[in-house]
Order: C-alpha cells, then sequence, then structure tokens
C-alpha cells in the first residue's frame, strides 16, 4: 500500500491512498521523522518513507509551479 500524508490532525495522519481516498492513520504508527508530503509504504505492517517517491514527487510539483508563473 503507498500513502501521501496530507496533514496532521491531533493523534492522526491524513493521507491519500492510490484510489484517491483520504485515510486516517495514528501518528503512532508511523515513523517519528513524518512529514506532510511524505510518500509512505506499507511493508510487514510497518510504514516507511520511501525518500526516493518523495524526493521526486518534489521535484514534479516543483516543475508544475515554476511551469505556472513562467
Amino acid at each position: 500500500m503507498r500513502l501521501i500524508v496530507d496533514r496532521f490532525e491531533g493523534d492522526f495522519a491524513v493521507c491519500e491512498n492510490e484510489n484517491k481516498e483520504m485515510i486516517n492513520v495514528c501518528r503512532s504508527e508511523l515513523p517519528a521523522d513524518v512529514k506532510e508530503g511524505d510518500v509512505l509504504l506499507k511493508m510487514n505492517d510497518k510504514y516507511v518513507i520511501d525518500t526516493a517517491a518523495t524526493e521526486e514527487r518534489k521535484k514534479k510539483i516543483s516543475r508544475m509551479m515554476d511551469e505556472l508563473w513562467e
């Protein structure tokens, strides 16, 4: 399962799944250093940050923003 962290609300991270649905995940289940925009993978009942996918997503968003303002 792949999730993107949208925001934090109290003890939950609101995440978007592959089907564009928003789900709540307990913060206690996530890595301590997780932040908004991170891509998460669930492996062996544990969430990990996919740093490569997170960086690629940030670059893509940055390119899109640059195109908007050119």
